[in-house]
């Protein structure tokens, strides 16, 4: 037995010596250290042994193990080193390379515009109010003198969910919303910027979804001048101080009397040129009186009270400020556009 443990100690090293490959010293562990390898095998056999022999050959077979162990061991240290060398060199980071550069985002055109806007009637002491993009029949129509029956709803035919409910056609719910909670209490000056939802065909003046921005004044013996003058500085703030309004009368079911305001065209100055149709005037929003229907049925006495309301797209706006011809640009996410109102 003490020759076969000899002789399978030279040829386990021997075979080990010549190992090429990690899964080549994982076959001789198994092979000669395993449960079914001949090492194993001969330690079974040690129950035929004598009493004095099998203290010897258990000394003998300890040798054998722990000089394989040992040459394993060495083999897998040495593979694990050259494993960590090759990771190392592939993974190396030459630190005097330049940076990659970050991509950083901008704000929105549309967004921009609209910040722009609220700064401005911030300035003139106006409060933002937002409202709920799915609205009640009654403060998108109803409370806004547009009964069930009115034929200017027609203009406004949107997107119902139900009967009574519906995607806001504009901003002016929440003009109501903000009457009826201030419960008759004066001054009301706020501005509602939002999305709003009307069913129409989209092209390059018109989209099915947009952004508009309302505002509405609340007070005693507010008058149409106030109006005008409001949307003057308003226009000269956004477009410069030369810019100049006219006012042209118009029909909304809620102010009385009502006006579209126009604003001299900033290309021609004036002028007439093809922005403006040889005009040199372009619309930009409407506006007028807030009704007396409305002022009662949002709580206020219309022989106490008045106020004025105007309501305008911000893309609209941005189209005039930065020359856009294509609404539908804004909603396209193409960078080559974005790109151009990053410094604006």
């Amino acid at each position: 037995m003490r020759e076969r443990l000899e002789a399978l100690k030279v040829q386990a090293l021997q075979e080990l010596a010549a190992v090429g490959s990690q899964q080549e010293l994982n076959d001789l562990r198994v092979k000669y250290l395993g449960k079914k390898g001949p090492l194993t095998e001969i330690l079974r056999g040690m129950g035929a042994l004598s009493a004095e022999e099998r203290p010897v050959i258990g000394q003998v077979a300890n040798d054998v193990r722990g000089a394989i162990e040992e040459v394993i061991a060495a083999k897998q240290e040495e593979y694990d080193r050259q494993e960590t060398e090759n990771r190392l060199r592939a993974e190396t980071i030459d630190v005097s390379l330049p940076g990659r550069p970050s991509v950083q985002g901008a704000v929105h055109p549309l967004n921009k515009i609209v910040e722009e806007i609220e700064d401005i009637f911030i300035g003139m002491g106006f409060t933002v109010v937002e409202g709920p993009e799915v609205e009640r029949d009654y403060y998108n129509f109803e409370a806004l003198n547009l009964p069930k029956d009115h034929p200017a709803r027609d203009m406004q035919d949107s997107f119902y969910i139900t009967e009574e409910l519906l995607l806001r056609t504009h901003t002016s719910p929440v003009q109501v919303r903000t009457m009826e909670g201030r419960k008759g209490a004066v001054p009301v000056k706020i501005i509602s910027p939002g999305k709003v939802y009307r069913r129409d065909d989209d092209d390059a003046t018109h989209s099915h979804q947009f952004t508009q921005i309302e505002g509405l004044v609340i007070d005693k013996n507010i008058r149409m001048s106030d109006l005008k003058g409001t949307l003057l500085q308003f226009v000269r703030e956004l477009y410069g101080p030369q810019t100049q309004i006219r006012l042209r009368p118009s029909f909304f079911p809620f102010t009385e009397p009502s006006a579209e305001v126009d604003v001299s065209c900033m290309m021609c100055g004036g002028e007439g040129c093809r922005t403006c149709k040889q005009t040199g005037w372009i619309e930009i929003l409407g506006s007028g009186m807030v009704h007396p229907k409305v002022l009662e049925m949002s709580g206020y006495d219309p022989n106490e009270y008045s106020g004025f309301a105007f309501g305008m797209g911000p893309e609209r706006v941005a189209m005039l400020k930065y020359g856009v011809e294509d609404i539908r640009n804004f909603y396209t996410n193409d960078l080559r556009f974005l790109k151009q109102f990053v410094h604006l």
